[in-house]
């Protein structure tokens, strides 16, 4: 294992032209967001999360925790504008304290960072109410202060470490299925000095297995939240998907001859569940299972573990599809342009900032920059690139970020349900801030 580093390492110091530049620009952006989202986007999602606040319910299908969290935050601005002035504040202090460490070496890299923060990928999502964006800001701003103190004494870096820690285990609570990917952002966070993949192996199934506790205790104990079944979802596509490629029914229902060749034949789509759930001529599936009550039951389980065990080829075959559509397709969902209370206009239409934006999206959508795998590529890229510089900070954030991006976004080949590009999104902010991490100058020795 490389050597640990000896000692506090000198700060340097961050002139007062820099501060003043970064603050300007961080002041700026934060500005140009109010100008084009404010007061934030609804989605679907959302009105339903925060429907359920005023119904005073809990499911774990959005998260019990997202709707805790946004049911305190609202008397700050309630609707809309209480979350998206959360989620922009939380991007824009990441970005602007990267960006403030990075320019005690370099003020253009530091200049360069909020630059990156409205790039199109990153910027057109955080005026979205989605938890996937938040989750994604919770997690940067998490990576990004314990890189900047990674270089100061134990009574500064400790108590910063924790509210570090306790931030990624808030965004696990808002996407259960980060716990896989989180242990190795956590190893960054407590060792952020120092990346060591042998500390990673000895944490990572007990970390997850932490955060699995966490979410169970904090779900159904603390908040006492009602089982939806959010997997049963997952399980419905994956049975659908296996009877497309076996050309066999495999549900636990008999379907009528019409509704057999629908569900082998005319159906699947490796693009979303929903297919099964609300859109005809293929939402017969989900009604039959809930008038059965198969549907959030052990029927449905045992159906899919039956499915899976008879054809893996066909599950491998259909997850394969799914995973591939989702990491190359181009006609996933990206920005949200859906103004859910006026179907036929844009959310600002009377905007034009946010109408120039839109226009920019649409030409750029056709490109790698709005395909999950390019930024899984670039993740993967900038984990090789850091992993030399494993001993430095910088390359410790790197890992971090990027390590865990590539991994959580890699989950969704066994969970994944949908193929909106907003899943992706911490692949993006990951991608991007650590390629400019491992852009510093290497004066710190490398790793043998």
């Amino acid at each position: 294992m490389p050597p640990s580093p000896k000692g506090v390492q000198t700060i340097l110091p961050l002139s007062r032209h820099s501060a003043l530049l970064t603050i300007a620009m961080v002041a700026a952006g934060f500005g140009l967001t109010l100008l084009v989202f404010y007061p934030g986007v609804w989605t679907y999602d959302a009105r339903f999360v925060y429907q359920d606040i005023a119904k005073g319910f809990r499911g774990d299908w959005q998260s019990p925790v997202m709707v805790v969290l946004w049911s305190l935050i609202d008397p700050i601005a309630p609707g809309s504008a209480s979350l998206f002035l959360l989620i922009v504040t939380l991007y824009w202090l990441a970005f602007g304290l990267l960006a403030l460490t990075l320019a005690r070496r370099s003020v253009w890299l530091g200049a360069l960072v909020l630059l990156l923060a409205l790039s199109p990928p990153a910027f057109v999502f955080i005026g979205t109410l989605w938890r996937d964006v938040l989750f994604a800001c919770l997690w940067l701003l998490a990576a990004v202060l314990a890189f900047v103190v990674a270089d100061r004494a134990a009574k500064l870096r400790v108590p910063v470490q924790a509210l570090a820690l306790g931030l990624l285990a808030l965004g696990v609570l808002l996407r259960p299925n980060a716990l896989i990917a989180a242990p190795i952002l956590a190893v960054t966070i407590v060792w952020p000095a120092q990346f060591s993949w042998k500390r990673a192996a000895i944490i990572f199934v007990p970390a997850g297995i932490g955060l699995f506790a966490l979410v169970q205790v904090v779900y159904y104990g603390a908040l006492g939240a009602v089982r939806q079944h959010p997997l049963h979802p997952i399980m419905v596509f994956d049975i659908a998907g296996i009877s497309h490629f076996a050309q066999q029914n495999q549900f636990s229902v008999t379907w009528t001859a019409s509704e057999d060749a629908l569900l082998t034949t005319g159906c699947y789509q490796p693009t979303e569940w929903d297919i099964y759930w609300r859109f005809d001529p293929c939402q017969f599936v989900m009604k039959r299972l809930e008038s059965d009550k198969i549907f959030g039951t052990p029927a449905l389980a045992e159906a899919w573990q039956r499915a899976v065990m008879h054809h893996p080829i066909a599950y491998l075959q259909h997850r394969a599809s799914f995973m591939w559509n989702f990491l190359a397709g181009g006609a996933n969902l990206t920005m949200w342009v859906q103004n859910i209370d006026d179907p036929p206009n844009l959310p600002f239409a009377d905007r034009p900032a946010f109408v120039a934006l839109v226009a920019i999206h649409d030409a750029l959508k056709p490109t790698p920059l709005f395909r999950p795998g390019s930024w899984l590529l670039v993740c993967i890229a900038v984990c090789a690139l850091a992993w030399r510089r494993r001993n430095t900070p910088s390359g410790t954030f790197a890992i971090g970020v990027c390590g865990s991006a590539a991994v959580y976004v890699l989950t969704f080949f066994a969970v994944g349900v949908a193929s909106d590009f907003r899943y992706a999104y911490w692949a993006v902010l990951a991608g991007l801030t650590g390629a400019i991490a491992v852009a510093q100058r290497r004066d710190e020795p490398p790793s043998c």
